[in-house]
């Protein structure tokens, strides 16, 4: 082998290794480089029997990582391919993609968690936040008007601004903070699907979508129902007749309803009384859920004007108001819409 041949794989070998050491600087910095996650905690959840690619997209989607790829090939090199175990975690900034490994590869997810189920109020958030043992308590106390400055809910009332899930934290978290997560992720949806929204409803704005959604959230006794529901109160907005919703009535008789809504009960007239008034009440009356704010704003397309409970959970829709009438007299002495 001439001294050529020599000097020019030895060049070759010499860039090689300059390459690997580029290489492999360039991921010891990505390792413990700042991931961009802002200022404030975030959580995330990895589904069981996740892949780790499959864990990198979902840790992308929330906002964790910003390059799926390079976690991927940094958790190969260290072998932890394996090793990502399912959970629901909090991450605090500052965080690296090498901190962020170590974290769901030693499975240090959260295990305290608080649910809101659809259809609450917010009287009943707040009870729930002040009687769980792990939150630290700053709502405490606090006027409803309070809490919505320190969350810049600038509408009239806080009620349905929160989304209904259940929300994973640590030991230790504010009350403040978890509603904060619960309203941005009701303004996220909210948004989504006021974009997505059908021609020519009857809704100015996407405060009146929330409204609307809240009380076919407490009107549906039957998931499969929820569009036609939603179809008579657009209907009825559209013709301007009432929507004469028990749900309203009883949230407007605040605690003062026993469980039991009388003929007396509907002919008071209260604000949220929409036997006595038209249109949508002045606020949301419960969190509605994302079923009920898409079909809110994508009703089925029928003609259906009325319901009536059946007594099973199911109702019976009808087009004219003899069709009702005869309704009623089945199912009800008196009855709804």
């Amino acid at each position: 082998m001439s001294r050529k041949t020599n000097s020019r794989l030895v060049v070759l070998l010499g860039a090689v290794l300059v390459c690997m050491g580029l290489v492999a600087g360039w991921f010891i910095y990505y390792a413990n480089s700042e991931l961009p996650i802002g200022h404030q905690p975030r959580q995330f959840s990895l589904k069981a029997g996740s892949s780790l690619r499959s864990a990198a997209q979902q840790m992308t989607e929330a906002g964790v990582l910003s390059s799926p790829e390079l976690f991927v090939i940094l958790a190969r090199l260290l072998g932890e391919e394996g090793n990502v175990k399912a959970g629901n975690y909090e991450v605090d900034p500052p965080l690296t993609p090498h901190g962020l490994l170590r974290k769901v590869t030693r499975g240090d997810y959260t295990l305290v968690a608080i649910t809101f189920p659809e259809g609450w109020t917010f009287r009943q958030m707040r009870k729930a936040l002040d009687e769980h043992a792990a939150v630290k308590h700053e709502i405490a106390g606090l006027k409803d008007a309070e809490i919505q400055q320190r969350l810049s809910i600038n509408e009239p009332s806080p009620e349905g601004w929160f989304f209904p899930d259940t929300y994973h934290f640590s030991h230790g978290t504010s009350d403040l903070v978890i509603l904060r997560r619960a309203h941005r992720l009701m303004q996220s949806h909210l948004g989504a699907q006021w974009e997505q929204r059908a021609q020519d409803l009857p809704l100015a704005n996407p405060y009146e979508a929330l409204i609307l959604a809240s009380i076919i959230e407490k009107e549906t006794g039957k998931a499969e129902e929820r569009p036609l529901i939603a179809a008579v109160f657009v209907n009825r907005l559209r013709r301007g007749m009432r929507l004469q919703a028990d749900p309203t009535v009883i949230y407007g008789m605040g605690e003062s309803f026993d469980g039991n809504l009388r003929k007396r009960d509907l002919v008071t007239d209260t604000p949220y009384n929409t036997y006595t008034r038209v249109g949508l009440p002045p606020t949301p009356i419960a969190m509605p859920g994302l079923a009920a704010l898409t079909v809110a704003l994508n009703p089925a397309k029928s003609d259906v004007l009325y319901f009536v409970s059946k007594g099973d959970g199911s109702s019976l829709f009808s087009r004219t108001l003899g069709e009702h009438d005869r309704a009623v007299t089945k199912y009800q002495k008196w009855g709804r819409r």
